[in-house]
């Protein structure tokens, strides 16, 4: 099945298997989960052969009684033509209620991460993907999300009673994240046209823990669901991804609801400033909202034009925010955020706008905001922090004047494209570097205060000259006292932000919630590298966040479901059988033995390089010095018979008909040599490849041997690990080390960037057009003398 078909089955069992698991776990559960309606009872239909039209039954009994007909019974469990028909399905429909039997759902969320969610998120992303333009507006991608969320700056006080509301809510991601970044929780209000998303919805909103919500279906502009007879109801915060340049969205609507009073109506081909009113309109008198829209609503003109000079002058627009192409997945074209805000609206004097679209990393076909991205753009806009090429706030009286005439574009007021690399033509007549150039590094003249004169010398007004050779500009930079008091620094600022939170970290414990957690480490990083120079903090934070989502974030809800040492032991691997009915090994750390009799092993937190390197640096030493004894051994053996086997060469008879000599073949040709009587040379040179093939034999056996002796060390010494121990292993070791690692990363790609710029300065103005003028008459010169040598020419 592709994901749209897949989905509905995976994400119905989902739901089951996690109502199923809370209502044991909670006698006051909000869900009721019947008997026959429960997962535990879905297994008790593995194998049967009416399992599919048994387990729509008893879905259907779970949707009753909670009033979910329509929402998690849509997947029908019985449908041969998607799921094959008698045993074929009978086995699809029980193998699925297999994987999700031995899940634990009981405990989801309870640590503060929701690794349910992720996993819905995860099926939520697949399915927007692969479905593209036709289904990919109903997801928002996670990471805008987050900042939509950010940008509310919802304060940790707020009442659960508070609430939100999202007019075009799909599937219902947008309103969640916002509920995570309020600590109490809101009450939620959404509305969603299409039905098989709004039934995606109301399960996610279950399968987050939010069970009580108001999710209506229904057209928000023709009808919507959350009014007072012919009034919008308003609501304390907002946030909205609607679907973009409507060309129908006047159909069915015969009423605005206040929506447009004080504004000239929409125009009727383009339901953007439809939408947006009706946002306007749905937000109390202190309330805010954040809005993702096309770039045409910053400048398109006529009507749209009179609607967006009302908002300014109003004051209801705080915020613009520019993002990347290519993030959505319904288009490909970039949006904006757009930040309303009514609390003190008549009294605001200009609009804070943010460039953002140059910060991003390819995902496949997409395109998607960093940690580093998200983190500065909140920074900027909570902080109102002007920064040259990103962010500036624009004052209301230069909307207003007639030159931009209230045209939002962000272009206009912020200039963030790429810097011309200007070639100089006096430099390219007359020498040397232009000084202009030289001063567009001044961050890193200002970290290396004497660098620039050891490398540079005046040579005339305006230009300099290289001081160094151009071959030791690298060396010049990287050895100067400056470069390596700099990466020094650098490495002690990492040290003592780790140190100041190592305790945060050894104090893990199950009541940990680990999203607070990064939270904390984070930040004190950031705040750590804000007064350095030179290097970026947010490029220092991606590096912390990049292995944070990718590894130590796991390690952690290890340690939190867990605890320390149990999660440390190893542990048997994991086997499985293929569709051939073969059996399949987990990637295991450690092996020994062969086939299925063989001991695997697999420690899940702890590598046992970590537990080598601390505990066996001898024996590892020793290791590495008979690898490098193998591998001499192979190349002696590997130049030999390259000499060697060669027409008329002294191995050519010991070939296999690709070239190749092996020991065996050596021994078959010395043994027929012999016999033979050949020449004396011939059967040196075997002896000699024979001798050559044992060495690498017995350094083979060596490394073998010295390998599983290091491994059953190793292993047996995971047993004597005490809490400390393992706590050094995690938390210095293998999290310090890497992310130490990771930073230091950043200050050499610093020092790679100087390097390549001067040396691309240097290779421009190397010579002058005179030079290359005479360089090119002395080549002439030299080809009409090999031309009269030749008798070509005169």
């Amino acid at each position: 099945m592709d994901a749209s078909q897949y989905k509905d089955y995976v994400l119905t069992l989902l739901f089951v298997k996690y109502v199923s698991d809370k209502a044991k776990a909670d006698p006051y559960a909000l869900i009721d989960v019947p008997e026959d309606g429960s997962f535990d009872y879905l297994i008790t239909l593995k194998g049967r052969p009416d399992v599919g039209e048994r387990v729509n039954v008893a879905i259907r009994k779970l949707a009753e009684a909670n009033n979910l007909q329509g929402v998690i019974n849509n997947a029908d469990f019985d449908d041969p033509t998607k799921l094959g028909s008698g045993k074929d399905l009978q086995d699809k429909v029980s193998n699925l209620i297999g994987i999700f039997q031995d899940m634990d759902f009981s405990g989801s969320k309870a640590e503060g991460d929701d690794l349910l969610g992720d996993a819905y998120e995860y099926l939520m992303r697949h399915f927007a993907t692969q479905s593209g333009k036709s289904k990919g507006q109903f997801y928002t991608p996670a990471e805008v999300s987050r900042v939509m969320a950010q940008l509310l700056q919802i304060p940790a006080s707020t009442p659960k009673a508070t609430t939100v509301y999202d007019p075009t809510c799909g599937s219902g991601s947008l309103l969640i994240k916002v509920v995570d970044a309020a600590p109490h929780g809101l009450t939620i209000y959404g509305q969603e046209n299409d039905n098989a998303t709004w039934a995606l919805a109301r399960m996610n909103m279950i399968l987050h823990g939010n069970e009580t919500h108001v999710i209506e279906q229904g057209n928000t502009l023709a009808d919507p669901k959350f009014r007072e007879n012919d009034r919008l109801d308003t609501f304390d915060y907002l946030v909205a991804n609607p679907p973009f340049s409507v060309k129908t969205w006047k159909n069915g609507v015969e009423k605005d609801y206040g929506r447009f009073d004080g504004f000239v109506t929409p125009p009727d081909k383009n339901g953007d400033y439809a939408f947006l009113l009706h946002m306007v309109k749905s937000l109390k008198s202190t309330g805010k909202g954040v809005v993702v829209m096309p770039h045409g609503v910053l400048f398109r003109g006529n009507t749209e034009a009179k609607i967006r000079q009302e908002l300014v002058k109003r004051g209801y627009i705080k915020a613009i925010i520019g993002l990347p192409a290519n993030l959505f997945y319904g288009t490909g074209i970039p949006a904006c955020l757009i930040v309303l805000d009514k609390k003190d609206a008549v009294s605001r004097t200009g609009t804070f706008m943010i460039d953002a679209s140059k910060g991003f990393e390819k995902d496949g076909p997409k395109n998607r905001l960093r940690s580093r991205d998200m983190h500065k753009i909140v920074d900027a806009f909570v902080n109102q922090k002007e920064i040259q090429r990103f962010s500036r706030m624009v004052p209301l009286k230069e909307i207003a004047d007639p030159k931009n005439d209230y045209n939002l574009n962000i272009s206009r007021y912020i200039d963030s494209s790429e810097l011309e690399d200007i070639q100089d033509l006096r430099a390219h007549l007359q020498g040397g570097i232009p000084n202009r150039d030289l001063d567009a590094l001044q961050p890193y003249w200002d970290a290396f205060p004497s660098l620039r004169a050891e490398l540079f010398k005046p040579l005339h007004d305006g230009y300099s000259e290289l001081a160094v050779e151009k071959a030791d500009i690298q060396t010049t930079i990287t050895d100067s006292s400056e470069y390596q008091a700099f990466a020094a620094g650098t490495t002690d600022t990492v040290a003592e932000w780790w140190a100041s939170r190592r305790k945060v970290l050894a104090d893990i414990t199950r009541t940990t919630r680990p999203n607070d957690l990064i939270e904390e480490v984070s930040e004190a990083l950031l705040e750590a590298f804000r007064p350095r120079p030179l290097i970026d903090e947010y490029g220092v934070y991606e590096q912390l966040m990049s292995y944070w989502n990718a590894s130590m974030h796991d390690d952690v809800v290890l340690i939190v479901g867990e605890g320390w040492d149990p999660v440390a032991k190893p542990r048997a691997a994991r086997t499985w059988k293929d569709k051939n009915n073969k059996t399949k090994y987990e990637d295991s750390h450690f092996v020994f033995g062969t086939g299925a009799n063989a001991k695997r092993w697999v420690m899940d937190l702890i590598p046992p390089e970590y537990v080598i390197a601390r505990f066996f640096p001898e024996e590892k030493v020793n290791l590495d010095d008979l690898v490098v004894e193998q591998e001499a051994a192979a190349q002696a053996i590997e130049e030999y018979i390259e000499e060697q086997v060669v027409e008329d060469g002294l191995l050519w008879d010991a070939a296999d008909d690709e070239g190749k000599v092996s020991a065996k073949l050596a021994k078959d040709r010395l043994k027929a040599a012999k016999a033979e009587k050949a020449e004396a040379e011939e059967i040196e040179a075997l002896n000699h490849v024979i001798k050559l093939f044992a060495a690498e034999a017995a350094t083979k056996k060596a490394v073998k041997e010295a390998t599983i002796k290091l491994h059953e060390q190793a292993l047996a010494h995971y047993g004597k690990l005490t809490t400390e121990d393992i706590q050094a292993l995690i938390i210095d070791d293998k999290w310090g080390g890497t992310i130490s690692s990771r930073i230091g990363a950043e200050v050499t790609a610093l020092g790679q960037a100087l390097v390549a710029r001067l040396l691309t300065l240097a290779e421009r103005y190397e010579f002058t057009a005179s030079d290359l003028d005479a360089k090119a008459e002395e080549l002439a010169a030299k080809l009409r003398g090999h031309l009269v040598a030749m008798g070509v020419s005169e």
